[in-house]
C-alpha cells in the first residue's frame, strides 16, 4: 500500500448518521490495509446535540486531533455547525455541506441570528477550499421514501473527493450491504445516487435514474 495521509472531519447535530458516515469509511480503509483512526465525539444524540468526529487515515500510530488548516475533507451535516468547522479544512481541500438547518431555541424565540447558506459558502472559499453544497429537498427517494441522507452524503465524497483515490466504492457498497441486510436495497441506492449526483451550486440534480 502506497504511503497515504488522509484527514477528515465531520460534524453535524445528533441523529444525522454523522458517526456512520466515519464509521464505514474506517472500516472499508481497515480492510485495504490502510491505518484508520477515529475520534467520535457525540452529545445529547437524541436531541439534536453537537457531533464531531476526526478520521486520519494512513497513521499507523494513533496521533494528535487534527490542526486547524488541516484536513483534506470536511463534510458538514449542519449549516450553522459548518461555519464552526471551516477553520479546520486546509487550503485546497474539499468541504460538503449538507444544509440541513437545526435553529436552535434562541433563533427560533429570534433572539440570535441563524448563518445563511452564502455566509458558509463564503467563508469556506474565503479558507481556499472546494465547495460542495447540497439542499435536502433534492435527496432522492426509493420505493416513496427519501433515501438516508448520510448514506447519500458519503456517495457525494466518494464521486467528489480525494476519498475515490483512497478507496474502493465497489468494496465501501458492499461494506453498506453487509452493515444493513435488511434495507440494503434502500441504502445501496442512497450511496450510489450520491456517487452519480452531478452537482451545480448548492443544488444536486441526479443522474438520469439515480436513486430510483
Amino acid at each position: 500500500m502506497a504511503d497515504i495521509r488522509y484527514d477528515i472531519y465531520l460534524v453535524g447535530v445528533g441523529g444525522q448518521g454523522v458517526l456512520t458516515i466515519g464509521e464505514l469509511i474506517a472500516g472499508e480503509a481497515f480492510h485495504r490495509g490502510i491505518p484508520a483512526n477515529f475520534y467520535p465525539t457525540k452529545g445529547m444524540a437524541q436531541r439534536g446535540g453537537f457531533v464531531k468526529a476526526q478520521l486520519r487515515l494512513g497513521r499507523g500510530e494513533v496521533g494528535p486531533d487534527i490542526p486547524e488548516q488541516g484536513a483534506d475533507l470536511v463534510i458538514s451535516m449542519e449549516r450553522s455547525e459548518s461555519l464552526k468547522a471551516v477553520r479546520f479544512v486546509k487550503p485546497g481541500g474539499s468541504f460538503i455541506v449538507y444544509d440541513h438547518v437545526w435553529a436552535p431555541t434562541a433563533v427560533v424565540l429570534g433572539k440570535a441570528t441563524y448563518p445563511t447558506l452564502e455566509q458558509v459558502r463564503d467563508e469556506i472559499e474565503k479558507a481556499g477550499a472546494s465547495v460542495c453544497c447540497i439542499d435536502p429537498k433534492t435527496i432522492p427517494q426509493h420505493d416513496g421514501r427519501a433515501v438516508p441522507d448520510n448514506i447519500f452524503i458519503l456517495g457525494v465524497a466518494m464521486g467528489r473527493t480525494g476519498l475515490k483515490e483512497i478507496l474502493s466504492s465497489s468494496d465501501l457498497a458492499k461494506e453498506i450491504k453487509a452493515r444493513w441486510k435488511r434495507s440494503a436495497e434502500r441504502n445501496l441506492a442512497a450511496f450510489n445516487a450520491g456517487l452519480t449526483a452531478v452537482i451545480s451550486g448548492s443544488r444536486p440534480h441526479l443522474a438520469e435514474g439515480a436513486g430510483k
